[in-house]
């Protein structure tokens, strides 16, 4: 006899479940506990959110501070684009990139001695680095060129990349392309990146221009150091893409291209996910739905954490990569309207079932500060596996570790989402990415706060600035008499732990002489 009647729980799942058959996708949140009317109770910020979306696509100015529009949604729908100058824009440069990615790969266009280009150094910071450091971690298995990214500016760790590059690959830096990547031109990290690789190259006899490739602004500093020093090629970033929605822009297409990666499915699934997700209404709208799942786990405040849970090795990057996409979009202490809200939603995670080892403990049985978003991955590999029990495979004990720990933290009243896809390919990728961008223009939207901007990096910048500005003045009051950190101050009326600073850094890296006290108070630096 036929069942009338539903688990409570399957019923849950159903009514909180959305299938994307042609992407291979589905969201699951009936984890979430979200109450059925939940939407209905922000229909003023559900309805401000969808006309917020469509101006965004309509080209009006959405990051109100900077006057500019925010374009990533037409990267990869350039008939969304306001302008015919903007699609071209976005069309020529796609087109130019895969016939001199393709050039490189066929060995058509080659270094200075006549080789191939074998390795790519990737130079950038934030979301000029963590884009095509994610697509390369998940789909760039098979690229023909070897991938290494200076993304911070910090010299030992240059210092090991480019002894792997010079020791461990064929060729060595003359069969190795920089691809430098900064909008401005002007941001430090990606700037001493890009000169301390120029150095290594040239201390190897290596001309560094040839075997360069600038994407920059049009115009920039970058752009014109890369004229003058003779680059391989130059490429543009447009002003209305921000750095942490660039990876469908040239910053994460050219690296995907030279890798061998399928840059039109990547666009392709993208744009299909918006499509799906750019209905007016709550009901089958994945990216709605997951914002109203952050909305209701934060209180619409970001109270509770988000951990990231992708079971798949070749996603350990994407809680990386969702970190800055979401924390730098909502992390923001004014809404629109010039209120303090101190919004956001921190972001951490790595993979499973790594951290059912690390830190899924504490996840069941201690703060419950959090909710997880598990990512699934239908297909364990390509090709047949062996049996590690019988009739039971490796990608059989992943999909009960990621199903167990579901349930021993619903059990514990702990909360979660669970996004699914069938396999890790361009398409998923981008669809995935693509997700994730208008749940955080939706989530903005809902709680009035603007996603575009990066107050409290600039603030950043400008502080290492004024650091930086009163190193170069401490240096100047070094002589062959030993003086305190707080002598040094007094001369240059300077605050003395500032000053301190100053000083141990500088005889940290063998740019001054320390002697220490019994105190920093009476430790004294002198010139060398």
């Amino acid at each position: 006899m036929p069942k009338t009647d539903q688990p409570s729980s399957w019923k849950s799942y159903l009514n909180s479940y959305t299938r994307y058959p042609e992407l291979g996708f589905s969201i699951d949140t009936s984890r979430m506990d979200i109450p059925s009317d939940y939407a209905d109770s922000l229909s003023k910020e559900t309805s401000r959110a969808f006309a917020g979306v469509k101006a965004i696509e309509a080209g009006e100015i959405m990051n109100p501070d900077e006057g500019r529009m925010v374009g990533h949604y037409w990267l990869r729908n350039p008939a969304l684009a306001p302008s015919d100058e903007i699609r071209k824009q976005i069309t020529e440069p796609i087109a130019d990139l895969k016939v001199f990615a393709q050039k490189i790969r066929r060995g058509e266009i080659t270094t200075p001695k006549g080789g191939r280009f074998e390795n790519l150094l990737i130079i950038g910071i934030g979301g000029s680095a963590l884009g095509p450091q994610f697509i390369y971690e998940a789909l760039g298995a098979d690229s023909p060129l070897k991938t290494f990214f200076f993304d911070n500016t910090d010299p030992a760790g240059m210092d090991a990349i480019l002894n792997e590059i010079i020791t461990k690959t064929h060729g060595g830096l003359g069969k190795t392309l920089s691809l430098v990547i900064s909008k401005s031109g002007g941001t430090a990290e990606t700037r001493n990146g890009m000169l301390e690789a120029q150095s290594a190259y040239e201390s190897s006899g290596i001309d560094f221009g040839p075997h360069a490739v600038a994407i920059t602004g049009d115009g920039s500093k970058l752009f014109n150091y890369a004229t003058a020093n003779n680059f391989l090629a130059t490429f543009p970033m447009e002003d209305w893409v921000g750095g942490r929605t660039s990876v469908m822009s040239t910053v994460g297409l050219i690296p995907a291209a030279l890798q061998r990666i399928d840059i039109d499915a990547l666009l392709d699934g993208a744009a299909a996910m918006d499509e799906r997700t750019r209905i007016n209404h709550c009901d089958n709208n994945a990216a709605m739905q997951l914002a109203l799942a952050w909305h209701h786990a934060g209180n619409g405040k970001g109270e509770k954490d988000m951990v990231v849970l992708p079971y798949k090795d070749s996603l350990v990057l994407f809680s990386k990569y969702l970190q800055q996409l979401v924390m730098e979009s909502l992390g923001k202490k004014h809404d629109l309207d010039g209120n303090v809200v101190h919004q956001g939603l921190a972001v951490y995670g790595n993979k499973g079932s790594t951290d059912q080892h690390a830190y899924v403990q504490q996840l069941r049985d201690g703060v419950a500060n959090f909710f997880a978003t598990f990512i699934e991955v239908h297909k364990g590999r390509d090709g047949a596996s062996i049996e590690v029990e019988p009739d039971t495979t490796a990608a059989d004990y992943l999909q009960g570790f990621l199903r167990g720990s579901r349930t021993a933290l619903y059990e514990s009243d702990r909360k979660s989402i669970t996004i699914s896809i069938d396999e890790v390919s361009p398409r998923t990728i981008g669809a995935l990415i693509a997700l994730f961008e208008r749940a955080v223009s939706i989530y903005a939207l809902l709680v009035n706060i603007n996603a575009y901007h990066q107050p409290g990096v600039e603030a950043g910048k400008k502080a290492a600035g004024i650091f930086l500005e009163l190193l170069g003045q401490v240096k100047t009051q070094l002589s062959e008499q030993s003086l305190s950190a707080d002598e040094i101050a007094s001369a240059i009326g300077a605050d003395t732990e500032d000053v301190y600073h100053c000083l141990t850094h500088l005889s940290a890296n063998g740019r001054a002489s320390v002697t220490q006290g019994k105190s920093p108070a009476e430790d004294t630096f002198s010139a060398l």
